[in-house]
Order: structure tokens, then sequence, then C-alpha cells
């Protein structure tokens, strides 16, 4: 299963050294402590918002996602 890298997404926006301000315009969100919860975890991305995102950090959407392995017990 696919899972959100959230790690990713901010480590790559602070890479190219934009603001969570920046970010949050960029997804049609009015300020940076909205982006704050969506980078952090407590509010889920939507599906709208990967596109816009990728075009600002420059990279693809794939590199988005992480694939979350469950370990089972034999």
């Amino acid at each position: 299963m696919q899972k959100l890298n959230l790690q990713f997404i901010k480590t790559r926006r602070i890479q190219l050294d934009k603001t969570l301000q920046e970010t949050a315009e960029c997804l049609g969100m009015k300020n940076a402590s909205t982006y704050m919860k969506y980078e952090n975890g407590i509010y889920a991305f939507k599906a709208d918002h990967l596109p816009l995102l990728a075009r600002t950090l420059n990279c693809m959407i794939t590199d988005f996602f992480t694939s979350d392995v469950a370990e089972t017990a034999i």
C-alpha cells in the first residue's frame, strides 16, 4: 500500500527555501498555519493539492509516496 511521505514533502520544501506561507499560497490556502497542519499530517492532502504541490516543489507526484509494507508474523 502506498503512503504519503510527509517527511519528503517537508524536507523538499526546506531544500528549496520555500516558506510555509509561499507553499500555502501555491495551494490556494490563505495562511501558513493551515498548510502546516497538512504537512504535519493533522489534515490529509486532497488529490487536487498534489499536482500543485509537485509543481511548487519541482518534483513528481510519485515522489510523495512510499511503500508501507506491513510486517507479518509467521
